[in-house]
C-alpha cells in the first residue's frame, strides 16, 4: 500500500523540470515534472501531497489555495502569482531573502542595465528611475552572495571602496592642478608635485571603477554551495 507524504516545495525550475519537496516527515525528496499529476506548474511555498520511492517524490497532487503558474510550459500566471520563465521577478528584483543562481543573476543584471542606460537618456525623471534601482542591484547582489554562503552585507564594498578612491582620486587631482600654478599662491608651475599627485590621483579612479568590477565578476562567476546553506535551498534543486 502506497503512503502519502505532505510537503512544500522549496524550489523548482521550470526550464529543466527539476525541483526539492521539503516533507512534513522531515525529509527532503527530488522530483520531476513527469510526477506532478496536475497541469500546473509550482512555485517555491507550494503546499503538495505525493507518494514517497525512496528519495524521489512521486504522484505530486498540488494542494488548494497554493500558489501555481497554469500549464505545464509557459501557461498564464495566477493574480498573485509572480513566476515567469521558471523563476519568481518579484522576489529577484526585490527581495534581499534566500539565494539565486548564477543565470537569474546575469539576466537581472542585464535586465537592469538596459532600464539605467534607458533612464540616462531620460532628463529629470531618469534620475529618479537611476536611483531606484539602487534597491533591486542591491537585491540581487545580496541574493547572489547568500548562494555562495557569504553575508549579504558583502555588498558594500563596491559601493565603500568606488565612493573612497574616488574622493581620494579628486584630492589629489586637485592638489596636482594647484601644485602646477592654477592656485592663487602659486608664481611658479611645479612639475615634480605636479605629477607626483596626478599620477596617484588617477590612478585612484582608475580603482573606484575596477573594484566594482572585480566585484562583479566574483559575484557572477563564482558557483553557488551544493545543497542547502543558512541562507535556503539551493535554487537549482540539487
Amino acid at each position: 500500500m502506497e503512503i502519502s507524504v505532505r510537503g512544500e516545495i522549496l524550489s523548482y525550475d521550470a526550464t529543466t523540470g527539476v525541483g526539492l519537496i521539503s516533507g512534513d516527515d522531515g525529509a527532503r525528496y527530488d522530483f520531476t515534472s513527469a510526477a506532478l499529476q496536475s497541469p500546473a506548474v509550482p512555485a517555491a511555498g507550494v503546499r503538495v501531497d505525493f507518494v514517497p520511492e525512496g528519495a524521489a517524490a512521486t504522484q505530486i497532487l498540488i494542494l488548494a489555495g497554493s500558489p501555481t503558474t497554469t500549464g505545464v510550459a509557459g501557461g498564464y500566471a495566477s493574480s498573485t502569482d509572480t513566476t515567469v520563465a521558471g523563476f519568481d521577478w518579484q522576489k529577484l528584483f526585490l527581495s534581499f531573502e534566500g539565494r539565486t543562481r548564477r543565470s537569474h543573476f546575469w539576466i537581472g543584471w542585464l535586465i537592469l542595465l538596459g532600464v539605467g542606460v534607458v533612464a540616462g537618456w531620460l532628463p529629470i525623471i531618469g534620475a529618479l528611475i537611476s536611483l531606484a534601482l539602487i534597491w533591486p542591484n542591491l537585491a540581487i547582489s545580496v541574493k547572489r552572495l547568500h548562494d555562495m554562503g557569504k553575508t549579504g552585507w558583502l555588498v558594500a564594498i563596491p559601493w565603500v571602496a568606488a565612493t573612497v578612491f574616488t574622493i581620494i582620486g579628486f584630492v589629489m587631482v586637485m592638489g596636482a592642478a594647484f601644485a602646477g600654478g592654477m592656485g592663487p599662491d602659486y608664481y611658479e608651475d611645479n612639475p615634480a608635485a605636479f605629477f607626483a599627485l596626478m599620477g596617484p590621483g588617477v590612478g585612484a579612479f582608475i580603482l573606484a571603477g575596477l573594484v566594482p568590477l572585480a566585484f562583479l565578476l566574483w559575484i557572477g562567476l563564482v558557483e553557488g554551495d551544493k545543497g542547502d546553506n543558512r541562507f535556503g535551498p539551493n535554487p537549482k534543486g540539487e
